[in-house]
Formats: structure tokens, C-alpha cells, sequence
């Protein structure tokens, strides 16, 4: 199985000059032995506002946790604050995408225009609640609710643990983050289907929304994705493939 799926992937990437990939794979409670999160530090340089590397190093106030009345999962200033907001993402991501399936599933892109304005890099999939019975809130997220209230999240994670190759730095202003079909990877190599844009801010998020009814599932490197990337697809400004459609099976 592990032979063919390779192939087709291989295949994929010949016929469409797109790179070389690996499907998401899910974050659980336990990370990857290659993902590595700083420590939080000690009392005595709490305040020191955090310096470069690990998890989000940027400075601000101890209740930056999640906050706007659970609205929004959010990252603190600490280095390594990152990793149980990710974890609880993950699990809850996991719940949702076991009792609700793809249906309730989102792809998930990220441009970086600063880098190269054309390439749109995989980073993961959020989840969301869709039986109001089962919602912590008194709404059923969106699409854009699931990324716009862990969008913090999924972009510190993407540019300092992903790809801050591509991302970060010089890079890290003006991301963008994308939707996709749930479990569209194929789909987007093959020129099948457009991306939309994640707009709005906390402000547009319902009043009736709740961040524990959405989860994020990162997107992890192994190998030599770690050094080489993994999927990246080429889209113009408008989320649109610049390239014709194409067939896994047809002939190269």
C-alpha cells in the first residue's frame, strides 16, 4: 500500500511541477520526536520578553492565554507557550474528525507573499462542531470562525516550527492563510480546485462562538521534508490554479 501511494505521488509531481509531498498527519497528544518546544522559562527572566527561536518568543502581558471570553486560542509571550495551546487543538481536532468525519474538516494553506507570492504551503486542517447539540457555544462555527480564532495559532506554528525558511524572519509579515476542501490534497496537485482567502478579525467572530467547538490538526515533517518541505502548490492571487487539470493515471 505504501509503495503505491508513493507512486501516485511521484506521478503527481512529475506531471504538475509541483514538489514532492506528504498527506497531514495527525498531532496527538504525544508530539512528533522532531518537533521541539522550548521550556518555559524561569521566574527570574519571565519578564524578559523572550528572545529568537522556540514557539512564539514575542513579548506580552501574562493573560494572553486564551481570552476574549473563549473566543480565541491564542499563544502567550513565554517561548514554548505554543505547545499546550497546540495540544489542546489537536485533541479537540481529533474528537471532532472522529465523530463528525470530513464533513466538518477544512485544508488549510499558507501564502507568504514576502517570499514567493505564488506558492501556497500545506499546514495543516481545522475541525468544527456541527450539531448544535453537542456545541459548547450557541453557534456552529464557520470555516473562517475555525481559523480566525486560532489564527495566531496555525501562523506562529507555520513560521517558527514549519517552514521558517519560508515564513519567517524577513518573511513573517503579511502571511495569509487559505481554505481548501477537507482532505483535498490530491485535488489541490492536480489543479482541481480553487482556495479561498481567510478574512475578518476576532471582532467578526459570532457571539454565540466558542473556541472549544474548533480544533487544528498541524501539519508535521519527517525526514527530508524537514529540510526539503513538504506540499506546496502554485495558485494566482485569487486562490486559482495557473495550470491545467490533469490525471494521476494518464500518461506522462
Amino acid at each position: 500500500t505504501m509503495k503505491f501511494h508513493l507512486t501516485i505521488l511521484i506521478a503527481a509531481a512529475l506531471q504538475s511541477n509541483v514538489f514532492p509531498f506528504s498527506p497531514s498527519r495527525c498531532f496527538t497528544s504525544q508530539p512528533s520526536s522532531h518537533l521541539i518546544f522550548m521550556a518555559k522559562p524561569k521566574s527570574k527572566s519571565k519578564n524578559s520578553g523572550g528572545g529568537g527561536g522556540g514557539f512564539s518568543s514575542g513579548s506580552s502581558s501574562s493573560g494572553a492565554k486564551e481570552k476574549n471570553n473563549g473566543k480565541v486560542r491564542s499563544v502567550s509571550g513565554y517561548q514554548g507557550s505554543g505547545t499546550k495551546p497546540l495540544r489542546v487543538a489537536a485533541n479537540t481536532f481529533d474528537e471532532l474528525r472522529k465523530k463528525y468525519g470530513v464533513a466538518c474538516c477544512s485544508d488549510l494553506y499558507v501564502r507568504s507573499p514576502l517570499n514567493d507570492k505564488d506558492l501556497f504551503w500545506f499546514v495543516g486542517k481545522v475541525a468544527r462542531c456541527s450539531e448544535e447539540k453537542d456545541l459548547t457555544g450557541s453557534s456552529i462555527p464557520t470555516e473562517q470562525e475555525a481559523v480566525i480564532s486560532q489564527k495566531r495559532l496555525i501562523l506562529e506554528y507555520a513560521k517558527r516550527e514549519l517552514r521558517p525558511q519560508n515564513m519567517g524572519g524577513p518573511f513573517s509579515e503579511g502571511l495569509e492563510i487559505w481554505l481548501a476542501p477537507g482532505d483535498s490534497e490530491m485535488d489541490s496537485v492536480q489543479n482541481k480546485i480553487s482556495f479561498t482567502k481567510v478574512e475578518g478579525s476576532v471582532s467578526s467572530l459570532s457571539d454565540g462562538f466558542q473556541v472549544s467547538d474548533v480544533g487544528y490538526n498541524p501539519e508535521i515533517y519527517v525526514g527530508e521534508e524537514i529540510r526539503d518541505g513538504g506540499l506546496r502548490v502554485v495558485r494566482d492571487e485569487n486562490g486559482d490554479p495557473v495550470k491545467d487539470t490533469f490525471e494521476i493515471n494518464a500518461p506522462l
